[in-house]
């Protein structure tokens, strides 16, 4: 008897066969003609150089060789599946689906993930940017991270990051023609807004600066404004003004020295960054490798 292993299609048309006794419903399970699998059977057979079926007008029936391998091959593909739902399911326990802000996936998680992959290759992290509130009980996520006060029913919250709010302008701005050296010179520039969390009142606004700054006759109410931090900060790189904007969000401006702060006074905002999770899901190991290592970028 030849040695040499048979090819796998035909062992598998040999086992669906077998467990059908019927090549028809064995060709329907596989896909494929009556006719093709009945030629993987006979190329099986003579590969073997034994007769695994006999063939009956409206019917098949296993030989005894055919009885007694096919245990072994049912076995054998049973331990194929059981090989390929393990592979999934590590696969699948690896991926770390997160969902964040568009600013924050931006200016913070986008520059520096790949420093979470060089050090936790096994995981799969993928960052889903939206404004979007995502149920972590119906979606696919594993972490939410959120803006906010930190109060999330039926969740754990891991603090990650405080925020606070400060004019940051380009470097090209102070080099202009306009002096920039007390708040009461911002009446020369045009002021950005991130109206992003314009309705919150955790988070400062350009009238809530000034005065806290002492400025009092400057209206902030016209200028540029954007529904969107990033953006905010990116006309300001740009040198189109000045922006009001989130300190945490401007790290990787500031240390590209793309972004200067022209002032000292800082206005602490009552909201943070939070990593939110299941409570059920609070001692997974990638989601604490995950929040730790964000903590540990500030």
């Amino acid at each position: 008897m030849n040695e040499r292993l048979p090819s796998l299609n035909a062992l598998r048309a040999f086992d669906a066969a077998a467990r059908h006794m019927s090549f028809q419903d064995a060709a329907a399970e596989l896909h494929v003609t009556p006719a093709a699998l009945s030629y993987q059977i006979r190329q099986l057979e003579e590969g073997l150089d034994l007769k695994l079926f006999t063939r009956l007008n409206r019917a098949v029936e296993l030989t005894e060789e055919g009885k007694l391998i096919k245990p072994f091959i049912r076995e054998g593909f049973s331990q194929f599946s059981e090989a390929i739902q393990r592979l999934n399911k590590k696969r699948a326990s690896n991926v770390l689906n997160i969902s964040a802000g568009p600013a924050l996936t931006s200016k913070i998680l986008a520059p520096r993930l790949y420093d979470f992959v060089s050090q936790f290759p096994d995981i799969d992290a993928r960052i889903s940017a939206t404004l979007s509130l995502v149920d972590l009980q119906q979606q696919d996520y594993d972490i939410a991270i959120r803006f906010g006060n930190g109060n999330y029913p039926g969740c754990t919250a891991v603090k990650l990051f405080d925020e606070y709010v400060t004019p940051f302008c380009s470097p090209s701005l102070l080099a202009g023609n306009n002096p920039l050296n007390t708040p009461e010179d911002l009446k020369n520039f045009t002021l950005i807004h991130d109206d992003t969390h314009k309705d919150n009142p955790e988070i400062a606004t350009w009238d809530e600066w000034l005065k806290t700054a002492g400025v009092r006759k400057l209206s902030a109410d016209s200028h540029l404004h954007f529904n969107s931090a990033d953006h905010a900060l990116d006309a300001a790189v740009a040198g189109a003004g000045i922006v009001l904007g989130r300190g945490l969000l401007a790290t990787g401006d500031l240390k590209a020295n793309r972004l200067v702060t022209p002032f000292d006074l800082k206005i602490k905002s009552d909201f943070s960054f939070y990593a939110v999770l299941l409570e059920s899901r609070a001692d997974e190991s990638n989601i604490k490798k995950f929040c730790d290592w964000l903590i540990s970028e500030q």
